[in-house]
């Protein structure tokens, strides 16, 4: 099959984000990858959304926005509409809820281009909006879900899932059997998505709409994933046996890759943002000398937990560069001065990509978000884990046990439940990365990988291929 494409003017593609921050933006760089290969790209979104998705986009012309209101329902703050915004994870069920309630806007956007002869070639939604299957059906249009995950991470979320009741009776350091699936590391009941295993019933509502979700998911035409086939190509026959009708997962990443192979990493809003952290890598001398350190935008780290990682940071030695989120906790006292010149800590956002390619950054201490180990493998900086929610566990296992990219802080729990994770431990981990043995291993496989996902994304690379054949394919729909 070629891997150069046609460009027909009416090609057209729908990509429907779920509102928060490590769900959208991987879909807004499929947008600009697609935009490059001569596709149109309508991205429905709110009116809160919309600003942000519009800085991210400029100087992309085949890409517009189409704004649909979003519903006020009982049990969620007015005002709403990224879960960045939600005063905190409690209210996420009902945020849930909300999106529902945009199915008739969403229809009314795909029967208007229906109607005036423009039908997309298939629409994009993220799992979270699986009510938008139905719409799709209804209106023959192919429907894509996109999870914001990695291949493995889908595979054993989706079987731990199917196989609950077994699982639910383990204690939670035992060991995991998931059939049918051949895993690359050990897997104990605590390294699984809480929100898989803790209710084996799956009779919460919580566990009721992501049930509903994943039957309308496995229903879908196919599966974008942000990830590409080097790194989990052996883990996609057992992903792609939960989904019916012979639905293909479709590797496309590392999808933010594309811009900057089409030179046009620098967008407006990001090159002139995190100045202040640019400035201060600049100023420092070594390469490879200062640990990055940073938590994602969703999880909670308490104030107590945050004096922990102060303290370990200054333990440490190594200059450290740290993303703070909360708004409520200020450095333990004493501590400013003995990291003064060694430390920086910004409390605004940052850009996250540009500080992991600074040729002064040599490791990530991270939470393990999908988005942030892509980021890190490109980058080709070593990540210290420390998951905290969700699959960042089967993250964290992939990058270090699996592809040798990384090491781990060592934490403690107590059945299950995590006690605070100690300043020495902080110290041990970073100075192992950054200066020991396992570091220098990690450093060098990391590299390693972050060259093979340049190469996926260029022409003739697997991604890119992969990306050729998923349009000619809607094309012959």
């Amino acid at each position: 099959m070629s891997n150069t494409m046609p460009s027909p003017s009416s090609s057209h593609v729908v990509i429907f984000p779920f509102m928060a921050q490590g769900h959208t933006l991987p879909l807004l760089d499929l947008s600009k990858a697609l935009s490059h290969q001569q596709i149109k790209v309508t991205i429905i979104t709110t009116p809160s959304n919309a600003n942000s998705i519009a800085k991210y986009v400029t100087n992309h012309p085949d890409i517009n926005l189409h704004e649909i209101p979003f519903p006020t329902i009982d049990g969620l703050p007015k005002g709403c509409e990224n879960t960045s915004q939600l005063p905190s994870m409690e209210f996420l069920l009902p945020f849930l809820r909300a999106t529902k309630e945009l199915q008739k806007p969403f229809e009314q956007v795909l029967e208007t281009m229906i109607k005036s002869n423009t039908p997309p070639l298939c629409v994009i939604s993220d799992f979270f909006l699986g009510w938008s299957l139905a719409s799709c059906q209804a209106l023959g249009v192919p429907r894509l879900a996109f999870h914001g995950m990695g291949v493995l991470s889908m595979a054993i979320s989706k079987s731990s899932w199917l196989h609950a009741p077994q699982i639910d009776s383990l204690s939670m350091f035992d060991l995991v059997d998931l059939p049918g699936m051949r895993l690359p590391f050990t897997l104990t009941k605590a390294d699984l998505p809480a929100e898989t295993v803790n209710s084996s019933n799956h009779d919460d509502p919580m566990s009721k709409f992501m049930g509903e979700a994943g039957e309308d998911d496995a229903k879908s035409w196919g599966i974008i994933v942000n990830s590409f086939k080097e790194l989990e190509e052996n883990h996609i026959p057992s992903f792609e046996s939960f989904y019916m009708n012979g639905a293909k997962a479709w590797c496309l990443g590392p999808l933010f890759l594309y811009d900057e192979m089409e030179g046009l990493e620098k967008s407006i809003n990001q090159s002139q943002i995190s100045s202040m952290s640019t400035q201060w890598l600049d100023e420092q001398i070594t390469p490879d000398s200062v640990i990055y350190v940073s938590f994602g935008t969703q999880a909670a780290v308490s104030d107590s937990q945050l004096d922990e990682v102060a303290f370990g940071l200054e333990e440490s030695g190594f200059p450290f560069l740290w993303v703070v989120r909360s708004k409520s906790w200020s450095l333990p006292g004493g501590v400013a001065e003995k990291i003064k010149g060694r430390g920086l800590i910004v409390r605004e956002w940052v850009d996250q990509r540009q500080i992991l390619s600074h040729r002064a950054t040599g490791g990530f201490l991270s939470h393990c978000g999908w988005n942030s180990v892509l980021e890190s493998v490109v980058a080709g900086v070593p990540v210290l884990a420390w998951p905290m929610m969700a699959e960042q566990y089967l993250n964290a296992k992939l990058i270090v046990d699996r592809l040798g990219a990384g090491t781990s802080v060592k934490k403690v729990q107590n059945q299950g439940y995590q006690v605070l994770v100690s300043r020495q431990a902080i110290s041990e981990g970073v100075k192992e990365l950054m200066g020991g043995q396992k570091g220098r291993n990690a450093r060098e496989r990391a590299e390693a990988l972050g060259r093979v996902a340049r190469r996926a994304v260029q022409k003739g690379g697997s991604s890119y291929d992969t990306l050729c054949k998923l349009i000619d394919q809607l094309r012959r729909c």
